[in-house]
């Protein structure tokens, strides 16, 4: 069974690169992580996550942690958490849907990245909630397929500094500006309600925008 799509050959014949996309699945795709997949993911404190719902929609989410927020537990099984966020639920919620996600991992001042095709559940009291403290959930992804990329496209850029919300030892992090807004605050969770008032008070979206832009928030 071919790797690729009936689409995604009616492609590569359009681009006439069908040979080509046969050698790179003979080639560079494998179903499982050697010692330079894991490697890589193990130095990485990032990664972009896509997921899928039933009709098709796709969505594309940062992830951000420490360095291996991505556990390696054997060659076919990734883990990674979940923390708190909007609210929104968009991708936990596309993994409880479809369970088929994608991860890309990307150094980019190397550059070099490495793709991850998986399917994934979510879990509220895996035995790995205590080795992310702050952490609301886990995700364990087993490994479908997963493959170098070429990197000549990724721009250098370099790395600054680890940002002040991934949860420290104790599960603590700062209270993020967005929870100010005020049309959020009767929404907001019940351990979140009235903070606003002793984290600088309550702001409006525009406030929150001007915020993000000058890189306040």
């Amino acid at each position: 069974m071919s790797y690729y799509t009936d689409a995604q050959r009616d492609v590569q014949d359009r681009f006439e690169s069908k040979p080509l996309a046969d050698a790179m699945e003979a080639s560079i795709i494998a179903n499982e992580l050697d010692e330079l997949h894991v490697a890589f993911i193990a130095t990485r404190d990032f990664f972009f996550l896509s997921t899928v719902t039933s009709e098709g929609e796709p969505t594309v989410s940062y992830k951000g942690g420490d360095v291996g927020t991505v556990k390696v537990i054997d060659n076919k099984t990734l883990a990674f958490p979940a923390y708190d966020g909007n609210g929104m639920f968009l991708s936990l919620g596309n993994i409880v849907d479809t369970a088929k996600i994608g991860m890309l991992f990307i150094d980019f001042e190397t550059p070099h990245r490495v793709r991850v095709q998986a399917t994934a559940t979510l879990s509220t009291n895996d035995e790995l909630m205590g080795e992310y403290p702050g952490a609301i959930a886990v995700v364990r992804a087993t490994v479908d397929q997963v493959f170098f990329n070429c990197a000549r496209y990724i721009h250098k850029h370099q790395r600054v500094e680890t940002s002040p919300y991934v949860p420290d030892e104790n599960g603590e992090q700062p209270f993020p500006a967005w929870k100010r807004i005020d049309d959020f605050q009767e929404a907001l969770h019940e351990r979140d309600k009235g903070r606003a008032a002793d984290e600088g008070g309550v702001i409006t979206e525009h406030e929150y925008g001007e915020a993000l832009l000058a890189g306040e928030s």
